[in-house]
């Protein structure tokens, strides 16, 4: 598009305010070495819950001295990312030929589980897992057993939803960015890791393992900017418009206020689409 500029290379150090500190005039960018102002009516920022969080703080002003836009003191805080473990059912009789094999998954403890009485989560395929990423994860297992696993295993996916926390945050010291994830739900997601493995047993796997992700494994980060209908607990409004910048909208992960207990993506576009059609019509009147 003849209106579209698009800088590589270049990182954004932090979004300088008039002296009402309600609008933003420019973004100060590092590039090729020098630092660089980038002037606007309106910005859009989309870096993700991590780093649209670190930029927000890192921008604080006279003004807002907790953060740009964090009038609610909710600019890094319910950081999600989703429970997640790996599940792997093998059985000796049965060899798995898929190549691509993320195109099955099961919903049936999402809502409501017959045995605890509350939403579980969502199972779905990972993509084939080969002999080399089942070596890495397990280097005492000679290579040619890994490649046999690999051959035999129906590689699943096993999520369920974590818990806005505010104390799960995302904060920054100087140029850090420090991370301070808190679980939530455990108890939830082993109780779906459980009814899973039942349920594959039960479908004449003789062989189902697991592992849960940790805090090493990224997922589906979302939260640190929510979306809401009141300034003084939520960061931006139905329309991703901050409540404290007037020409400030975050259109990303990072404002959504649950993380549920699938794949955002598609979600995180809708919300996306429905805030840029909302910006377009107003910037047409």
């Amino acid at each position: 598009h003849d209106n579209v500029a698009l800088l590589t290379g270049a990182e954004v150090l932090r979004l300088d305010t008039d002296a009402s500190g309600r609008t933003i005039t420019q973004a100060m960018i590092r590039h090729k070495g020098q630092d660089v102002p980038v002037r606007a009516n309106r910005f859009i920022l989309a870096a993700g819950a991590v780093n649209s969080a670190a930029l927000l703080l890192r921008s604080a002003n006279g003004r807002q001295p907790n953060g740009l836009a964090n009038g609610s003191d909710q600019v890094g805080r319910n950081f999600m990312n989703h429970n997640c473990t790996a599940m792997i059912t093998l059985d000796p009789r049965l060899r798995n030929t898929a190549v691509h094999s993320k195109t099955f998954g099961f919903n049936d403890f999402y809502l409501h589980d017959s045995k605890t009485g509350f939403p579980l989560g969502n199972v779905q395929l990972l993509g084939k897992i080969s002999g080399p990423i089942f070596k890495a994860n397990m280097p005492s297992v000679p290579e040619v057993v890994t490649g046999l696993i690999a051959r035999y295993s129906f590689d699943w996916y096993v999520m369920s939803e974590d818990l806005p926390n505010p104390e799960s945050r995302v904060m920054v010291d100087g140029s850090a960015i420090v991370l301070d994830w808190q679980r939530s739900n455990m108890l939830g997601h082993r109780t779906l890791v459980e009814r899973v493995r039942g349920v594959f047993k039960a479908a004449g796997f003789p062989i189902v393992l697991s592992r849960a992700f940790d805090r090493r494994t990224p997922s589906h980060q979302c939260g640190t900017a929510k979306m809401g209908t009141d300034g003084a607990t939520s960061v931006v409004d139905t329309h991703c418009r901050s409540h404290d910048v007037e020409n400030l909208y975050i259109m990303d992960a990072s404002v959504l206020p649950t993380s549920a207990a699938v794949n955002p993506a598609l979600t995180i576009v809708a919300v996306t689409l429905r805030a840029a059609s909302k910006l377009r019509a107003e910037l047409v009147q």
